[in-house]
């Protein structure tokens, strides 16, 4: 943005006119790329949204600075170096976690690696305490695999950072349990999103090419289509709830209207716009709003999100309601020891 100035950049963050936009410098840009690239500077814990409007720990990193601490999933974060975080939104929660703050209002404060951080967090019992923790340079782990019942392949996606879609592919094709897979759980709550093409490919991995999504951008509409393939014969069940954002929504709106998956879950955080990043003079860069994608059906979630075709009453019933779904799909099978003619997984 040529004769943009970075403090005109960072009023119109502070407006709200787009509630999307963010304003870096040229250091914290370069840090954000990095946690693209499968590296972030932060404390080592996810968080979401619960139905309450809660702030929730919903993922602590094995080894990093919120596990040292004691931090566990479930305690509900309270505040972050003193801003009550339930008047935030999520995006900028784990903005001030990682050492950036989407307002100018969050004051100057250290934000590289080894600045402090302070949190106040509340556990299940109810008890109320404040850690400080240190940022430090941790590797992303945004896919795991797990298999939560025989013939099941379970795939958690916490963030579409580089190479995830690659990642989902190998996890689909080469699990040495593949000629015994009944069915597979694509678990995207609580995934922020990330790389539209991540996304993308991920969505190749279940479909035979064909439409992903399209956008509006500069007034031209683009379309990002599937790559040709993928399994589309496996039984699929999706998991999302509130935390589940803009490409992780992009994703699961493909696979549901191209009725490729089952959407089980609860309604989904509503992101649906693309931002663009434009560098200014001093290095840094402003990334504003360009444009709003859309499902294969045309859907846009923005400001919605979208809609299970299975809702779960409690987020706690989600796994295994997902599990009993991809029975009646075909998905599951009884236990090897049922059926002597097969080995056990």
């Amino acid at each position: 943005m040529v004769g943009f100035s970075s403090q005109q950049a960072e009023r119109l963050v502070a407006s709200g006119a787009d509630r999307w936009a963010a304003y870096y410098s040229a250091e914290e840009y370069a840090r954000f790329a990095q946690g693209l690239d499968g590296e972030y500077l932060g404390v080592g814990l996810s968080v979401e949204r619960d139905e309450d409007g809660e702030t929730v720990v919903s993922r602590v990193q094995p080894a990093g600075p919120a596990a040292g601490a004691g931090v566990v999933a479930g305690e509900r974060l309270l505040a972050v170096d003193g801003a009550q975080v339930d008047r935030l939104p999520v995006t900028e929660v784990v903005a001030r976690l990682r050492g950036r703050a989407d307002t100018p209002s969050a004051g100057a404060r250290p934000t590289g690696p080894g600045s402090a951080v302070l949190l106040a967090l509340r556990a299940p019992d109810g008890r109320v305490r404040t850690v400080t923790l240190r940022r430090t340079v941790l590797a992303t782990q945004d896919v795991t695999v797990d298999h939560p019942a025989a013939g099941v392949l379970r795939i958690t996606v916490l963030a579409f950072t580089s190479g995830v879609g690659a990642e989902i592919r190998e996890a689909v094709r080469g699990s040495t349990a593949a000629a015994k897979r009944t069915g597979i759980v694509l678990d995207l709550r609580g995934n922020s999103g990330g790389l539209v093409e991540e996304a993308v490919a991920a969505a190749s991995v279940f479909l035979d090419g064909g439409p992903v999504a399209s956008y509006q951008s500069g007034g031209e509409r683009r379309e990002l289509t599937a790559g040709p393939g993928g399994d589309t014969g496996t039984p699929l069940v999706v998991l999302v709830d509130g935390g589940t954002m803009s490409a992780a929504e992009l994703l699961a709106g493909a696979l549901q209207d191209r009725c490729r998956a089952v959407v089980v879950g609860a309604r989904t955080f509503g992101k649906g716009t693309v931002q663009q990043p434009s560098r200014l003079a001093d290095g840094s860069v402003l990334e504003l709003t360009v444009g709003r994608y859309y499902t294969p059906a045309g859907r846009s979630p923005d400001g919605v999100g979208l809609v299970p075709d299975v809702p779960a009453a409690d987020p706690a019933d989600a796994g295994p309601l997902a599990l009993r779904v991809l029975a009646g799909l075909g998905g599951t099978r009884k236990p090897a020891a049922d059926r002597p003619s097969e080995m056990r997984e």
